[in-house]
């Protein structure tokens, strides 16, 4: 039980450092009430640019990552050490204490917490991601079905309930935090993954015409 509670603890101290809010304090600007409103990889890219998004999506990643490496590291014995720090570390990126727990979606911090298990099993469940994403031209699509899979790989990895009751249930975390997303789809208002993409390319170049200006 000790090992549990610690691990968790790690978990949530690590998954709720936020460089999206740091980067609100420094810009003076509050990711959480502009663009999606949320403390993220993407929210940041869309609201400061590509530079600062890549640099949160990183972080996220790793975050998470580093949680489960260090849990496993100090208690060895525990079997699922590693896996309670990863899903608290999504839970802590998720609901932060120290921002009245409201930070992100929780899709980059899943993903470290893939990555820790296996880099081919993250690079397949992208892949799977990117062409959801295509097929339904919408973005948010993308993250809920690696939300979805990996859960139910777990669960065939190790034949457990209390370990794909307890992933699943930082699963549909990430689902529920893109319930405004479904709204959105369903009226119609949702952007599509073209539209997020074309944005993409003219921050680019503003960002290198920016560039050009200075030299």
């Amino acid at each position: 039980m000790t090992e549990m509670i610690l691990s968790a603890a790690i978990g949530y101290g690590l998954g709720q450092l936020s460089p999206a809010a740091l980067i609100s304090k420094l810009k003076n600007k509050d990711l959480r009430e502009n663009g999606t409103g949320n403390l993220g990889a993407t929210n940041t890219l869309l609201v400061f640019g590509k530079a600062y998004g890549i640099a949160v999506m990183i972080f996220d990643v790793l975050k998470a990552f580093f949680a489960i490496k260090i849990a496993k590291y100090l208690f060895p014995r525990y079997l699922f050490a590693g896996l309670v720090a990863g899903c608290f570390a999504v839970i802590g990126h998720i609901f932060p204490s120290y921002l009245n727990f409201r930070g992100g979606k929780g899709v980059a911090t899943f993903a470290g917490l893939i990555l820790a298990y296996d880099i081919r099993l993250l690079l397949g469940l992208l892949g799977i991601a990117v062409i959801v994403m295509i097929v339904t031209d919408t973005g948010h699509y993308g993250p809920v079905s690696a939300a979805v899979l990996f859960p139910l790989w777990l669960w065939m990895k190790v034949k457990s309930l209390v370990v794909f009751g307890g992933v699943a249930a930082v699963g549909g975390l990430i689902i529920y935090k893109h319930r405004e997303n479904f709204a959105r789809a369903k009226e119609g208002k949702e952007i599509h993954v073209k539209e997020f993409a074309d944005k993409c390319e003219e921050m680019q170049n503003e960002e290198e015409y920016y560039l050009e200006e200075q030299i």
